[in-house]
């Protein structure tokens, strides 16, 4: 299809025409008894009861309303059917009633006759809802009115046809919504494989084929003891050290940490391009710095504390954070960056308002550290591991993208025939004659008109 031009048997209008449009109520929120348990009153949504909702047909929001609550306010029961369309906060959630139900004002609802099959008209909405938000109007917050609503075009096949479209839609889309779901998983599998990676790598299992073609003639503790021209003395550790060249040790006797500098939101300068490092991470930029060189960071306060970051050249570390310096005889400093986000530095936090570490915190936890060749091997594994990754989500994102685009693209084509024209070639009867939209159309007019415009008429509780 191109042009606009519709498919032969089909027909243009607009919502107003082929439905009633229903607008709802609410009772006084501050009476109890005008609500009742979802499921034990009269079925009644809200759009909260909408997001995030997946499925298309719905019979209740998170709670109902109380005959006293139904009688006292303007909300209306619709039938089962009818095409439930959020007007406001925001436009275009849509769902269809399982049963009867009524709603909130923030709702417009569409209560077709029965020649517009209701799956057929949930997916329409579902193609055109940027034409509705267009007509949303309002400052606070956007709202379509029931006027604008009853002006919405709509497509309409014959009603056979709209069957086909909706049994293919309901294929296709799960098909996606199938396809999405398992691509959302893969993150969370990536980040599990990270973590493998860091542990496997600390415990030694990365190199242990690297470790027995390389043998070392001095062990790492032995190594220490004689720069340091003192015994090793760890705290709370266990041993020996399971590789003979490893060194079991406690934090303190690699590294000391200090407090950066305290730096507010109101003293930073956003113009900057300088990175500043608080608890969190990097919480904003400054025009200063007070390091440049690449160091390690560690979050000090807050519900992050304890990552570790790597910063760039230049950056700011902020009081929030903690500098980390090292024995660069004993580590790399890549390494001991991936040694310390692979070790648990969150001691004893649980029990803190604000989560807080300190190196009087952190210096007892035990570490094992191989000798710098098999540190620098273990870094270029490690990082060849993530990259690969890295690569993996980077191809996940773009697919996600895709596929997050693939629903409308696939409604648009319901919508101009597409994915039904083999189907019309085969069944011409079905869409030509009494059978075509326009026959469908002038039977809904004619009705309507003998109804004499009669809308759907508010139901007693």
């Amino acid at each position: 299809m191109s042009g606009g031009k519709l498919p032969e048997g089909w027909g243009k209008t607009v919502i107003g025409d082929i439905a009633d449009v229903i607008s709802g109520g609410t009772p006084k929120s501050g009476i109890a008894e005008n609500f009742a348990p979802s499921g034990e009153g009269i079925a009644w949504l809200t759009p909260a009861d909408l997001s995030g909702y997946k499925k298309k047909f719905i019979s209740h929001g998170a709670r109902d309303l109380s005959t006293e609550g139904y009688s006292s306010c303007s909300a209306k029961l619709m039938p089962a059917g009818a095409i439930l369309f959020s007007s406001r906060a925001p436009i275009g959630y849509v769902a269809v009633a399982s049963n009867e139900i009524s709603t909130n004002q923030g709702f417009k609802s569409f209560v077709f006759t029965n020649d517009i099959y209701p799956d057929y008209a949930y997916y329409y909405l579902r193609n055109i809802r940027h034409l509705a938000e267009e007509m949303g109007t309002g400052t606070t917050f956007k709202e379509i009115s029931g006027s604008a609503a009853k002006t919405l075009p709509f497509v309409m096949a014959p009603l056979a046809e709209q069957k086909i479209i909706a049994e293919k839609l309901d294929t296709l889309l799960a098909q996606v919504d199938s396809t999405k779901a398992r691509l959302e998983q893969i993150p969370q599998i990536l980040k599990r494989f990270r973590q493998a990676v860091l542990a496997a790598a600390m415990r030694g299992e990365l190199t242990e084929i690297w470790r027995a073609r390389n043998s070392f003639n001095l062990s790492l503790q032995k190594y220490y003891e004689l720069t340091k021209g003192q015994k090793l003395k760890a705290k709370n550790i266990s041993e020996p050290c399971e590789e003979k060249t490893w060194l079991r040790c406690n934090i303190g006797h690699i590294f000391n940490v200090k407090s950066g500098d305290g730096l507010t939101a109101k003293e930073m300068n956003a113009s900057g391009d300088i990175p500043v490092y608080g608890g969190n991470g990097i919480t904003g930029y400054h025009d200063k710095y007070n390091t440049e060189e690449p160091i390690i960071v560690i979050g000090r306060v807050g519900y992050y504390c304890g990552s570790v970051h790597l910063t760039p050249e230049k950056s700011w570390i902020t009081d929030n954070a903690l500098l980390v310096d090292f024995n660069r005889e004993l580590i790399a400093k890549q390494f001991a960056y991936w040694l310390l986000k692979a070790t648990n530095l969150r001691v004893d936090t649980s029990s803190s308002a604000q989560p807080v570490i300190s190196g009087t915190k952190i210096y007892s936890i035990e570490i094992v550290i191989p000798p710098i060749e098999e540190q620098h091997e273990i870094v270029r594994r490690v990082e060849q591991l993530f990259a690969w990754a890295d690569t993996i989500e980077k191809q996940v994102n773009n697919a996600l993208t895709r596929v997050n685009s693939l629903t409308q693209s696939i409604l648009a084509k319901a919508f101009r025939g597409e994915l039904t024209a083999q189907w019309r070639a085969e069944n011409p009867e079905l869409i030509s004659g009494e059978n075509s939209a326009a026959a469908l159309l002038e039977k809904i007019k004619a009705e309507r008109a003998a109804s004499g415009g009669k809308k759907t008429s508010r139901k007693k509780a």
